[in-house]
């Protein structure tokens, strides 16, 4: 069984560097090829960063419309439901008509939720606005994604966890700018960071003009087989058995993100009697060490494989998601920071190992998983949120802590990278 473990990415990345290839052709390729994931991962930067204003903005929408923890659950899943329920959607169908140009399309929808947003007045007002807000995110995702590993030239761990350090970074910083922007300015504020989707409107039709030129890329001269893993099959069985797995364990990791997303701020507030201000720059902490995380765990993945990676991060987290509950205001930062370190670096391994197991349906799994991941969250925070409401915010984190458990899962995924063997 050994033998017959070889992945498709550990096949491409070694082809890429046969002796075939002329160095100075290879040099200006990677120049050109980082260039692009660069701009990709600054633009995710730029829209999840427009994202995290949502969640940022619930202190603020709390007071203004009088909303319970129901209500704050909805106005996530409106933003997520819309992206999960879309963005598979968008990458099957790019899979089989590549859209150059959808991507700053997309971004032009981020741009209008987010001017809706500063001018709501009532509450279905705000769910519209996160719902356009979610739209924008169900276009970019799969196709950056696609863009990302077709300028990877093998290295599609390093790739993903490079374009998704942008998003992280994004999502860390939105927050913090919330704090000292938006929280004393008020829900108007928000119009200024319409600027940013402008900006990465610009960026992505520079994408859109190389993705146009080197399409090729991305398109096999023919489709492989699902389960054709590199140059041996899994059976069909196999592979729906293991994509389930995936996204149980995506299921795990978002809904405990989610918890702190969502409600980390209002947790602080709540047991540490900590301001507003002080609540985000903590949760700024959490994001920051998520970006971290990301990295680390594409980089790892292409050098020992993805199932290591997977397991290390989603049941390794459990003995801190066990603790943080029951300790102090600084080991509570310090564990926040861990866990967000930990449960972030299977992120890009998950996105890329079912990318192996797919191959040639690169948009659909990204749209998939982008998608389960909004869904799960906007899912979770719903529900959480009632729960929080007929409890507390801490009976949440007692009982989501034992959500890394799914990662025992992971002993039935089917071994494609020959490092796993």
């Amino acid at each position: 069984m050994a033998d017959n473990s070889i992945a498709s990415g550990s096949v491409s990345a070694e082809t890429s560097r046969g002796p075939a290839a002329p160095a100075p052709a290879t040099a200006s390729a990677d120049t050109t090829t980082f260039a692009v994931i660069l701009s990709l991962s600054f633009c995710h930067l730029l829209n999840d960063m427009m994202q995290s204003m949502v969640p940022a903005l619930y202190p603020i929408l709390k007071e203004n419309y009088a909303l319970d923890f129901a209500q704050i659950g909805l106005i996530t899943l409106a933003f997520q439901c819309t992206a999960s329920l879309l963005q598979p959607l968008v990458g099957i169908y790019t899979d089989k008509r590549p859209m150059p140009y959808s991507l700053a399309i997309g971004m032009s929808s981020t741009f209008l939720g987010l001017i809706l947003m500063s001018m709501a007045r009532s509450y279905p007002v705000v769910l519209l606005a996160a719902a356009m807000i979610g739209i924008g995110s169900a276009v970019f995702h799969p196709e950056a994604s696609r863009v990302a590993r077709m300028a990877s030239g093998g290295r599609h761990g390093l790739a993903q966890s490079l374009f998704q350090v942008g998003g992280n970074t994004g999502s860390a910083v939105g927050p913090l700018l919330a704090a000292f922007i938006i929280v004393p300015r008020g829900q108007e504020s928000i119009v200024w960071f319409s600027a940013a989707a402008l900006v990465a409107m610009v960026v992505l039709v520079g994408i859109g003009n190389w993705y146009g030129r080197n399409r090729h890329l991305g398109t096999p001269k023919s489709r492989p087989a699902p389960g054709t893993a590199g140059c041996v099959a899994i059976t069909r069985a196999r592979v729906t058995i293991a994509i389930g797995i995936l996204v149980l364990l995506m299921f795990s990791k978002t809904v405990y993100s989610a918890s702190l997303g969502s409600y980390y701020t209002f947790y602080l507030i709540d047991k540490f009697s900590l301001s507003i201000q002080e609540a985000q720059a903590a949760l700024f902490v959490y994001l920051g060490a998520i970006v971290l995380g990301a990295v680390a765990g594409g980089w790892i993945g292409d050098k020992i494989g993805r199932i290591p990676v997977m397991w290390f991060s989603i049941l390794g987290a459990l003995p801190f998601t066990l603790a943080l509950p029951h300790v102090s205001l600084a080991s509570t930062l310090l564990l926040s920071l861990v866990i967000g370190v930990i449960m972030s670096s299977s992120f890009s391994a998950i996105i890329v190992y079912a990318q192996d197991l797919l191959p040639g349906r690169v948009g659909m799994v990204a749209g998939i998983f982008f998608g389960v991941s909004f869904g799960l969250g906007g899912l979770g925070a719903a529900a959480l949120g009632k729960i929080a409401d007929i409890t507390s915010i801490e009976t949440v984190y007692r009982a989501c802590a034992f959500l890394p458990l799914f990662g025992l899962l992971i002993a039935f995924l089917p071994k494609l990278d020959r490092r796993h063997a």
